[in-house]
């Protein structure tokens, strides 16, 4: 890992797109298994995927309210570090995963929080959802963030935003920051130039200090 920072490029859909976030920077990949999202992968296309990047950066798979039987059937044949679970999972099934879990809620919901003490949590858009690019006031992760949390600030980053959205979380920084359609070009596909942007973006507002006066 390059920063304190997590970076999670979300959603790669082609080896190409992988080796582009790993040559980066990026700490973590999101291979997507949610029916009917444009970013959802085959099992063999993901298999392939993850099998070339083994080692060079941490494989997430994600779903949202899968059966816990096709989850371990996906995971039979792909191997990650990482499940991302996008829906209304329970607290138990979320507990019952074999891998460390990345739970995803709508904004920074304080009680959905503590129904999860064991996972990372990624926070999106309130009411968006996720993969729809849709900023919010990401400042409202601060008391979590505050109080110990593990958090990935999620929904409407992009290079031009994402040192704003880290600012305005003060001295704070977060665990993650997770991006999707903020590094895309048309027909979902990842864009070189974006993902380079949106990580230089992250690692210069993580080592600027925000009680540092202006010179």
């Amino acid at each position: 890992m390059s920063g304190s920072v997590r970076i999670k490029i979300c959603g790669v859909r082609t080896l190409e797109d992988a080796r582009t976030a790993i040559d980066a920077g990026a700490d973590l990949i999101g291979l997507n298994f949610v029916p009917g999202s444009p970013r959802r992968l085959e099992i063999g296309e993901a298999a392939a995927i993850a099998e070339s990047v083994a080692g060079e950066v941490e494989r997430v798979a994600l779903f949202r309210d899968e059966d816990p039987v096709e989850i371990e059937r996906v995971l039979r044949r792909v191997e990650v570090e990482r499940v991302q679970l996008h829906g209304q999972e329970p607290p138990e099934e979320v507990e019952a995963m074999d891998l460390p879990v990345i739970k995803a809620l709508r904004g920074a919901d304080r009680e959905a929080a503590e129904r999860y003490p064991g996972a990372i949590l990624l926070l999106d858009h309130p009411t968006g959802g996720g993969g729809r690019g849709r900023s919010w006031p990401w400042s409202d992760a601060a008391p979590l963030l505050a109080d110990g949390y593990d958090v990935i600030l999620a929904g409407g980053l992009a290079p031009e935003n994402v040192g704003q959205a880290l600012a305005e979380l003060g001295d704070l920084l977060p665990w993650g920051v997770d991006v999707a359609t903020g590094v895309e070009s048309e027909d979902h596909r990842k864009d070189p130039a974006k993902i380079e942007a949106f990580i230089r973006a992250v690692r210069s507002a993580e080592d600027s200090d925000p009680e540092e006066p202006e010179s």
